[in-house]
């Protein structure tokens, strides 16, 4: 059977091919792109036709023997068995060397396929080198056309050839070797292994032969071992590609060929190839035809839809019917029927999910609505408008903060951030987005006929630049009540430091600080632009920082006097114990307020008592008129701090006790003003300072002298020890304790 398979393959091949390989160049027609029913694709073509096949890919017809197409390789003609637009020909190779029964070998006339100059290459992957015979060791030298050298081979043999086994081609009587990848031309070595060893040469009668041949095609049969090796035509496989660019550096150049819509490139070789993409198919070569849909519907094999196909351009999509969910393909979900009742749960569920969602998007947005119109509401109610106005035509340094930037720096105003409550309000600790420590004071109320009022002690306030003065820095607008930032001071109030039993500060201090309050308000009530009464001075209201400097704060009842008034009738507010009595019973706010204010603490830096406190008795329950009577009767001493009357002694003590009872004059003219308390303690300090550094010199004499070397001679008289060597002494040091002493 396998004889009459390769008799019929030699009838079709050989006998037109008998003269193809110097055939008349007159007997090669051009004509239509088919060749005798052999379709010719772009870009391949016959040049009479359009399109015009490119350089390398024109394919001629041979009218003689019965019309064949063939495709000129060099100076030589093949037939051309079969064109694939993916990128190979197959062509009718023939045997490229034989020898028959050991009479030497031989080669054909243009035996060697030579693809030198041509798009093709021999393909690597279809292509195997075969040879066979009973004594054949069969070389493959590729020395040209290629990216390098190479040699290879295979060894064919068999001691008779009975031995060898159809369809095997694995050494006995048939081998074969790979073909190297971009191989253009070739040429082939035979070498007896019998003569190579010494052995008799072959009498079998057999041929040994070696060509390329396309694997899937050749099945070895003992029959290839006889015969006449010129009847031998066998398929060849060879690679093309366009040109020698790649895709990247051919998409510029004006004869790129993937020219087709719906192409892609790929690099191929020595050049690059085209593909129609996925879901088209045509000739991506052709720019008339090109590549078209494919309609993978109309083929069962191409699509794998269980229920319905349904053809899109480029692809196709699956469908099923209803009632059924999936995918709708068979590698897929498919197509499964649904249970109707957990369509409608799942339908009512999907809506009052929906539902829900919008309800919530739409409290939300109706929430962020009011409270931005809340916002906006209380910033005009709140003077935000007239604080703008002052703040650019004024430039004044007062920043509007925004209510999310100070819930951000109170983290939501915790109870954790409280630093104290007061009668106004409550106290928090803030940090800003730049890290600066503030305090953020909220007022309990404000009264909204005062709004004008408060924005421009706002304005003044913030515009207060003085080192005893809590710095306010801005304030917030969009609450309810306004919001107050101050600068953060850090280590308490006056009041805690004072009345503390733990650590007392020491009297130098609390006279420096004194000095320092009466100072801020003195600057207050004289030297800002419009006077400001605090109304509510206490020790509770004065802030001392690291280095123990006081800082007056707490604006909250602060008023301001007109150019042209000396005082304001107001809403009595105050502390207890701090009130001007005077205020309380007329209303009448005056600068000599905060004076009497000032006495009260005065009173506590001296006795550190507290003003009200209702465990003492009932004379004494107010301090400010038990320290008056206590004064006039000369009993002062009994309620004074002991411990200070040993660090301040009496006398001074008294002094500043007689600037406090001036400042508690219950009529406020009789009072001195902040100004002259001011001078007034400020001088009593001076006092205090030099008197300490005279002490500390004299205590520094009194050491010098006690170690001189004259008292030192007086000691040792005193023992009967006196010698000429303090003689030497005295004498030497006598100028120097008269300099001394002149000091």
């Amino acid at each position: 059977m396998r004889s009459l398979l390769a008799l019929v393959f030699i009838l079709v091949l050989v006998l037109p091919l008998a003269s193809c390989n110097r055939l008349n160049p007159s007997v090669l027609q051009k004509g239509s792109p088919n060749c005798y029913n052999f379709s010719i694709p772009f870009p391949f073509g016959i040049n009479t036709s359009a399109p015009i096949a490119r350089a390398g890919f024109e394919v001629y017809c041979n009218d003689m023997q019965g019309g064949f197409p063939m495709l000129q390789l060099g100076n030589a003609t093949y037939q051309l068995l079969n064109i694939s637009l993916e990128g190979y020909v197959r062509i009718a190779g023939r045997t490229i060397k034989w020898s028959c029964n050991s009479n030497g070998w031989n080669e054909p006339p243009s035996n060697v396929i030579d693809l030198t100059g041509t798009p093709y290459t021999f393909s690597e992957t279809q292509n195997r080198f075969t040879a066979t015979g009973c004594d054949a060791m069969a070389m493959i030298v590729a020395d040209s056309g290629g990216p390098h050298n190479y040699t290879g081979g295979c060894v064919a043999f068999c001691p008779t050839p009975d031995s060898a086994i159809d369809g095997s081609c694995t050494g006995v009587g048939c081998c074969q070797a790979p073909v190297p990848r971009g191989l253009k031309s070739l040429r082939l070595n035979f070498t007896s292994i019998r003569g190579m060893t010494g052995s008799a040469n072959d009498t079998s009668g057999t041929c040994s032969k070696a060509f390329i041949v396309e694997q899937s095609w050749f099945k070895f049969s003992i029959d290839d071992l006889r015969g006449n090796p010129n009847d031998s035509y066998r398929p060849v496989v060879l690679d093309w590609s366009i040109g020698n660019k790649t895709c990247e550096q051919a998409r510029a150049a004006p004869d790129y060929a993937c020219v087709s819509n719906h192409t892609d490139c790929y690099d191929a070789g020595t050049g690059y190839r085209c593909n129609c993409s996925q879901g088209y198919r045509g000739n991506p070569y052709d720019p008339l035809a090109g590549c078209l849909d494919i309609d993978e519907c109309n083929d069962p094999n191409k699509h794998d839809c269980v229920w319905k196909c349904i053809n899109e351009v480029g692809r196709y999509r699956c469908d099923c019917p209803r009632g059924s969910s999936g995918d709708g393909k068979k590698q897929g979900t498919g197509c499964n029927k649904v249970n109707m009742l957990e369509i409608g749960l799942g339908t009512v569920l999907g809506v009052l999910v929906i539902v829900v969602m919008v309800g919530i998007s739409a409290y939300w947005g109706f929430n962020r609505m009011q409270r931005r119109r809340i916002k906006q509401r209380n910033f005009m109610q709140n003077g935000g408008l007239l604080l703008q106005q002052h703040i650019s035509a004024r430039r004044a340094v007062a920043r509007i903060f925004s209510s999310e930037e100070l819930a951000r720096a109170t983290d939501n105003f915790n109870e954790s951030r409280v630093l104290g409550h007061g009668g106004y309000g409550t106290v928090y600790k803030g940090i800003l987005s730049d890290d600066r420590v503030v305090a953020i004071k909220k007022s309990k109320f404000i009264d909204q006929n005062q709004i004008e009022q408060f924005i421009n002690e706002v304005i003044i306030l913030s515009q207060i630049n003085h080192r005893n003065v809590v710095k306010l820095l801005g304030c917030c607008l969009e609450t309810e009540v306004p919001l107050l930032v101050y600068e953060f001071i850090s280590n308490g109030t006056l009041s805690h430091h004072v009345h503390s039993s733990k650590a007392p500060m020491s009297w130098e201090n609390r006279l420096r600080i004194a000095v320092e309050t009466a100072g801020a308000l003195a600057y207050l009530h004289s030297a800002t632009a419009i006077p400001i009464i605090h109304r509510d001075v206490k020790s509770a209201n004065i802030l001392l920082d690291e280095d123990f400097t006081a800082k007056v704060s707490d604006f909250g009842a602060s008023r301001l006097i007109p150019y042209d008034q000396t005082h304001v009738t107001t809403l009595v507010q105050g502390t207890l114990g701090y009130l001007d009595p005077e205020y309380f019973q007329t209303s009448v706010l005056t600068e000599k307020s905060d004076v009497y204010s000032f006495g009260v603490v005065l009173m506590e830096l001296l006795t550190r008592e507290k003003p009200i406190s209702l465990g003492r008795s009932e004379e004494e329950r107010n301090l400010a008129s038990h320290f008056i009577t206590l004064l006039e009767e000369k009993r002062l001493l009994s309620v004074l701090d002991h411990k200070t009357v040993e660090e301040a002694g009496e006398r001074q003590l008294l002094e500043v006790a007689q600037i406090t009872r001036r400042c508690l004059n219950l009529k406020a003219d009789d009072r001195p003003t902040m100004k002259e308390v001011a001078v007034e303690l400020n001088a009593l300090r001076r006092l205090l300072l030099q008197h300490a550094a005279r002490q500390r010199r004299k205590e520094g004499e009194e050491w010098l002298l006690s170690n001189s070397p004259s008292n030192l001679c007086r000691r040792r008289t005193i023992k009967e020890d006196y010698n000429m060597e303090c003689h030497h002494l005295l004498s030497t040091t006598l100028d120097q304790d008269e300099g001394m002493r002149v000091i």
